[in-house]
């Protein structure tokens, strides 16, 4: 069994070794975009001739039916679903502090933010499939008409890597080669993604970075910071649009927006006014007056079930809010 692994091992060396780049349309291409005077052709001679590098035909399928093509009604039930408003409402509470300082900081509407993050990755849980260089590099080589656009995301995609000193095999992507939480394209990612946590490096799969880097590429695609233009063909819209060319991706992200937005009504960025509120306007006789006060004590760090009853767990929690207040 070793000797058959060794004999393996030592034809693959000899096979890749003798690689003949001239003839790898992809290589080709590649060096013809690529910035030389930053990567070096001996970084790209180390990349192409990895064993690693495959071609995955179903990814020319994958291309023939994209789910933009479906009509809205479709589309609208891939995106603006149950599961989807409850995991935006979720990620929201957990990250409430870090959507609104990006919020904040560039003028866009958090849960524009948070739509997008959804609908691209749904908060980082689908993200992947094929690792980007193989995407790209299967489109070159199989798919012709898109063989320029992929070459120059290509050579984007190895800038990145060669600067930030990433593995190009190790970042796995969508089928169409964009990578990350944001699902950015190499040239994007490249042009718009920001260091938002200030480590020093630009990171796909940290939420700081992403939602920092989503809000960014909004604002320099035609979001006027501080907008409320929701209209078709607004500013705001045009983002969007400019993020997905695709009418269906623009409704689906303003459709989930405005979801999240009503289910998160009662997780306002100041809570603590939110609770005085609720406490001076409670109605002990009306459920969804004690509804939305379990609603408003949870978001102040309680652990209620939302259940419009007045319980003694409910009460106890509001006793000791109110303690806190005086």
């Amino acid at each position: 069994m070793i000797q058959k692994a060794l004999f393996i091992f030592i034809i693959a060396n000899i096979v890749f070794a003798n690689i003949d780049l001239s003839t790898d349309l992809a290589y080709q291409l590649v060096l013809e975009k690529i910035n030389k005077k930053s990567v070096p052709v001996s970084f790209l001679n180390d990349v192409f001739e990895s064993p690693l590098i495959d071609k995955h035909m179903e990814i020319p399928e994958r291309f023939a039916k994209p789910y933009e093509k479906q009509s809205w009604e479709q589309y609208k039930k891939l995106f603006i679903k149950e599961s989807r408003i409850v995991a935006g409402v979720k990620f929201y509470s957990e990250n409430k502090d870090l959507i609104l300082k990006v919020s904040k900081k560039y003028g866009v509407d958090p849960f524009i933010i948070l739509s997008i993050a959804g609908i691209e990755s749904n908060y980082g849980k689908h993200y992947k499939g094929f690792t980007v260089f193989n995407s790209l590099y299967t489109q070159i080589h199989e798919m012709p008409k898109r063989a320029k656009w992929a070459s120059k995301e290509l050579a984007s995609y190895l800038e990145y890597c060669y600067k930030d000193n990433v593995d190009p095999q190790s970042i796995e992507g969508s089928y169409a080669g964009a990578f990350g939480f944001g699902q950015f394209i190499p040239s994007s990612f490249n042009r718009y993604s920001v260091d938002f946590d200030n480590d020093g490096v630009r990171r796909p799969h940290d939420w700081p970075d992403v939602l920092g880097s989503i809000a960014n590429y909004l604002i320099k695609n035609g979001y006027n910071s501080g907008s409320t233009n929701y209209k078709k063909k607004g500013d705001i819209w045009k983002s969007v649009y400019a993020y997905n060319h695709s009418e269906n991706y623009v409704m689906a992200v303003l459709g989930l927006t405005e979801k999240i937005r009503e289910r998160s009504s009662y997780l306002h960025s100041n809570v603590e006014n939110r609770l005085n509120y609720v406490i001076e306007n409670f109605d002990p006789l009306d459920n969804s007056s004690v509804s939305d006060l379990q609603k408003v004590l949870n978001a102040n760090g309680y652990d209620l079930e939302i259940d419009g009853r007045l319980g003694r767990s409910t009460l106890d929690a509001l006793r000791d809010a109110q303690l806190k207040r005086n």
